[in-house]
């Protein structure tokens, strides 16, 4: 069970966060968006990855992985972290700025009333 630790951990978060999408965040609903703000730094941090595992710099303990790795050398549960916890935030940040006051909703009622 050791090696689904990662991939759990990921999942758990998208499972806390899915509440988030359905209470109206739309986040999920906009994937053109959702890629724009999300696969630019994520391609930087997989290169980044790549550079470090190739070069030493860094591993990771097969224990908690599954074994599937993307070319040349990325733990594929890696490459999915940095999928996962951008979307997990952009998420977040989007709940926060609707439901906070000078949000979303207050932007969209100020356009209204002009």
């Amino acid at each position: 069970m050791d090696h689904l630790q990662y991939l759990l951990l990921l999942a758990g978060c998208l499972a806390i966060t899915l509440p988030l999408e359905l209470s109206g965040t739309r986040v999920y609903r906009r994937p053109g968006r959702l890629g724009r703000a999300v696969l630019p730094t994520a391609a930087v941090f997989v290169a980044w990855d790549i550079l470090a595992i190739a070069g030493g710099a860094w591993h990771y303990d097969p224990r908690y992985l599954t074994g599937l790795t993307l070319p040349p050398s990325l733990p594929l549960e890696e490459a999915l972290f940095f999928l996962v916890i951008p979307v997990c935030a952009v998420l977040t940040f989007e709940t926060v700025q609707r439901l906070s006051p000078g949000g979303h909703r207050a932007r969209r009622g100020q356009r209204d009333a002009r």
